[in-house]
């Protein structure tokens, strides 16, 4: 197989598995004003992702990063152009770190109760930004091949708020915000447990909704590619597998509740990229200005050399995570977290 067509899947699995693990990572963020009652229910919460949230992000960074090596023009293009939208994810990501370190170091509800919004709006932003971004790539956006060799994004960030991208990304927060309350369902006991399986339950009928509207449209859009049968049949994969994680929360088996979200996750994201291959970036200028994968590759050296580097280094960095999420499988309850004690977690 051509490597550029393997490196194309490569950063299509890191963005798969950046979605789901930090996917849950925001929506437990979000799920913190409505199921915290109190500073302990609160604390919970957060301890559910203190051992792994940081690790989790690390696969943007390598995302991004075998983006920039094998991809150049693509990273250059969608970077300088999603500017200001990337700029607002990551300082939501830096104060939603932040928060996480400091809010148990303060005195007095008012300073934690400054953190708990900043980890809730560095919740939200990301993904509602993220599926903003990528809807766009489906849609097509305003780029031109440059005299000296490149692409150039030729519009605004209000040209990212087209309805079709606003769609896709409340369908990205509502899967995540869904994804985070089963992961919450599935690492809690007791009273908070049956609390977060019920709000599971009503938000991920809202998902349904939102996110088949979208996944129609995306269909809708791509009738009469030669790749339509294959968007279609992962479009109905997506649907399915939501709607099995919605089944499987109902009666209570998180476990497999939490798997098919992320599949969810998983085909709404192989979704995306199929409807934009052999493309990275379609032109709604001129669909001759389209960037293709192999015309923003790089040198087919660079590309085996990273390949190489691929082979050796992921098998551990998987590895690494994998014993991570087995040694903090056990689940949390409010005795694991004395009133008078900080959450020593989230600071590890």
């Amino acid at each position: 197989m051509d490597l550029t067509i393997v490196w194309f899947l490569v950063v299509g699995v890191l963005l798969i598995g950046y979605f789901v693990l930090d996917g849950f990572d925001f929506g437990v963020g979000m799920a913190l004003p409505f199921l915290g009652k109190d500073n302990v229910d609160r604390r919970l919460i957060i301890n559910t992702i203190g051992p792994v949230w940081d690790l989790n992000e690390t696969w943007l960074i390598v995302a991004g990063a075998c983006l920039f090596a094998a991809f150049p023009e693509w990273y250059a293009t969608m970077f300088s152009g999603f500017y200001l939208a990337l700029l607002l994810i990551l300082v939501a990501l830096i104060l939603r770190g932040v928060s996480f370190e400091y809010r148990h170091q303060g005195k007095g509800p008012k300073w934690t109760g400054w953190f708990d919004r900043f980890i809730f709006w560095g919740s939200l932003l990301p993904p509602l930004l993220w599926g903003t971004a990528f809807a766009n790539l489906v849609q097509g956006l305003p780029i031109a091949p440059l005299e000296t060799g490149g692409w150039v994004y030729e519009g605004t960030l209000l040209t990212l708020l087209n309805p079709y991208g606003l769609l896709g990304g409340l369908a990205v927060t509502l899967l995540c915000f869904t994804h985070g309350l089963v992961f919450i369902a599935l690492k809690t006991m007791g009273d908070m447990r049956d609390r977060a399986r019920a709000l599971a339950t009503k938000v991920g009928i809202v998902t349904v909704v939102v996110a088949a509207a979208f996944l129609v449209w995306t269909v809708l859009m791509r009738v009469g590619d030669p790749n339509f049968g294959i968007v279609l049949l992962l479009a109905v994969l997506a649907a399915v597998a939501l709607v099995a994680g919605i089944v499987f929360n109902l009666v209570g088996r998180e476990g497999w509740a939490f798997t098919f979200n992320a599949l969810t996750i998983a085909f709404a994201l192989l979704t995306i990229f199929m409807a934009l291959f052999p493309n990275l970036m379609i032109s709604t200028i001129d669909p001759a200005y389209s960037m293709s994968i192999a015309g923003a590759a790089s040198s087919q050296k660079t590309l085996e050399l990273m390949t190489w580097v691929a082979v050796f280094t992921l098998p551990l960095v998987l590895a690494y995570q994998a014993w991570t999420y087995w040694i903090f499988r056990k689940r949390l309850s409010r005795e694991h977290i004395p009133a008078d004690e900080p959450v020593a977690a989230v600071a590890s």
